[in-house]
């Protein structure tokens, strides 16, 4: 047979003997038909298919591997006149080609499939269109939010959502520009969206484009929550008294004397210790022993507020002040604590012009608002409190000296921790108490080993180190235990287990990743690593924000992200 067909053809007589080899059978076998023809096949090409079907007269169709191709092998058997089998034909077919579409039409398959999953999971109503602008794929989301099913849009124009309002998956595969924050209505039930859509390229072509929608009602409902979550941080009150503060060290009764005495006056007070020794819970307790007692307490940490909002927030603004600015203007955080106390936390961060701002305010006691001329009067007690070097911060001009007097007028030093080891036993066994009823336990004492090792320690961390320590040893203890001992110790210093290595601390484990989502668990891993370097430093925000690498803002946005809360 000639050399004209693409297909190789090979036939056998009844006496197994190649009697047929065309030249594409030759470059598909990898054989020259001097090699083969004559002679018996299962001599020269053995495992061929040809034989059987000799003998059983059955057609078969299978695939084989020759070299590196894949070879569709067609058998039949060949008959006479009067319908003898007289030999066998066997077709060849490279279908390697065929076989690579197959494979990649399976795994675009599978993408897609991973895509329609991955989509359908978001919370985000998500639609796409072709290039036509005709619906191709919606999520479950979609359908909850605007009412329609999958078959109800799918293969229609994008306008079949639209109640008000033009489509903007038209627009944007006419225009090929994004469009964000467009208000329209979708669905039989008019619900009110906020549209995104972008426009799908490939290498520069046009494909569709992919609309998410915002269902307004829900960015509202979260927009209230938040104003809530600030009226309620806004209008916090004091809830710590001088009672709530554990020590009869000398150095801790000094200092809550000094309180004491401070809070019959109006004085100025500045709180001065390292991170963790209790600022927080003094500012509380001079604000309750006070004559502001049934006024406002308010909490600003200067660390965490960013430097362009710190002067709205603090001294409020009129209408029309800035871009964004609420009609008729907001009170600011001085404004909101005038009759009571503003307790502001980290002074040594804030900005040498909030500095200045500040100065004005003690000296003058009044405000203006951004964007006002007009001077408000206010009534309020200022309570300072720095962990930093203030005096090394006013010598580097980090800090206004006039101000670091002006805050001065009564300093009150909350001695660390290892200043005062002989409150440890007491305060362990309160965070015992407080972490039985938190935690549902019933840890009764705490062993003589682990009280030593308490008190050799340093605790750079403070008293909120002790209190994560005795937190962190109770999660680890059997609910049946009622004794802390060194095993349920978590690691201390530079990291080394106090216990047994054999017996890892449990609160380290990775989170399983069954069930998790790759998103998921990195939040996961960042916590945990914002944690360990809060661990690590003690709960010193400065400290643990420089060993991250981050800004300090940053970790603090970090840590209201993740719902991570370190208390003074």
């Amino acid at each position: 047979m000639g050399s004209k067909y693409s297909s190789g053809v090979m036939a056998i007589n009844l006496e197994g003997k190649i009697i047929v080899f065309n030249e594409a059978a030759q470059r598909l076998a990898g054989v020259r038909a001097s090699q083969v023809l004559g002679q018996p096949i299962d001599k020269v090409l053995p495992g061929n298919p040809l034989l059987a079907v000799l003998k059983t007269g059955e057609r078969v169709v299978k695939e084989e591997k020759v070299r590196d191709r894949i070879l569709l092998l067609e058998c039949f058997p060949l008959q006479d006149a009067a319908g003898e089998i007289i030999g066998a034909v066997e077709i060849l077919q490279d279908i390697t080609g065929i076989k690579t579409l197959e494979e990649e039409v399976a795994r675009l398959k599978e993408r897609e499939s991973l895509l329609e999953a991955i989509i359908d999971c978001t919370q985000d109503a998500i639609s796409v269109s072709d290039a036509q602008g005709n619906v191709v794929l919606v999520n479950r989301a979609y359908t909850a939010l605007t009412g329609l099913k999958p078959e109800e849009v799918i293969g229609k124009p994008a306008t079949v959502d639209i109640a008000e309002g033009e489509s903007m998956h038209l627009k944007v595969v006419k225009t090929r520009q994004p469009v964000y924050g467009i208000p329209m209505k979708v669905g039989p039930h008019k619900k009110e969206v906020l549209v995104n859509v972008a426009p799908i390229l490939v290498a520069g072509q046009l494909k569709g484009s992919v609309g998410v929608i915002h269902d307004v009602s829900e960015i509202r409902r979260l927009t209230r929550e938040l104003d809530k979550v600030k009226r309620q941080l806004r209008y916090l009150h004091a809830k710590y008294s001088f009672e709530d503060i554990i020590g009869d060290s000398p150095l801790m009764q000094l200092a809550v004397a000094q309180a004491k005495k401070a809070a019959g006056t109006s004085a100025t007070i500045l709180l001065r210790g390292e991170s963790g020794t209790g600022k927080e819970l003094f500012a509380h307790a001079i604000h309750n022993a006070s004559a502001r007692k049934e006024g406002p307490f308010i909490r600003v940490n200067c660390a965490a507020i960013p430097d362009n909002l710190f002067e709205s927030e603090l001294f409020g603004y009129v209408e029309g002040a800035f871009t964004g600015a609420k009609k008729g203007g907001k009170r600011g955080l001085l404004e909101e604590a005038s009759g009571g106390t503003i307790f502001l936390d980290e002074i040594a961060e804030m900005s040498i012009a909030m500095q200045s701002k500040l100065l004005r305010v003690l000296q003058e006691k009044e405000i203006i608002r951004v964007g006002d001329n007009k001077p408000v009067a206010i009534d309020v007690r200022v309570i300072a409190a720095t962990n930093s070097n203030l005096e090394k911060a006013v010598e580097e001009k980090r800090f206004r000296e006039d101000l670091y007097w002006r805050l001065s007028v009564f300093p009150i030093f909350i001695p660390p921790l290892r200043q005062r080891k002989e409150d440890i036993p007491r305060l362990a066994r309160f965070f015992v108490d407080k972490y039985n009823h938190e935690y549902g336990r019933n840890v009764k004492e705490i062993s003589p080993e682990v009280l030593d090792v308490l008190l050799k320690y340093s605790w750079p961390g403070n008293v909120r180190e002790l209190e994560n320590v005795i937190a962190r040893a109770m999660i680890n203890m059997h609910y049946a235990d009622t004794v802390i001992t060194l095993e349920h110790l978590p690691p201390l210093e530079k990291g080394v287990p106090l216990a047994s290595p054999h017996q890892p601390d449990r609160m380290e484990s990775l989170p399983a990743l069954e069930n998790s989502n790759l998103p998921a668990l990195v939040r996961e891993k960042e916590k945990e690593i914002i944690l360990n370097a809060l661990r690590q430093t003690g709960g010193n925000k400065t400290r643990a924000a420089r060993q991250l690498g981050i800004p300090i803002r940053t970790l603090y946005y970090k840590l209201e992200q993740y719902g991570i809360k370190y208390k003074h």
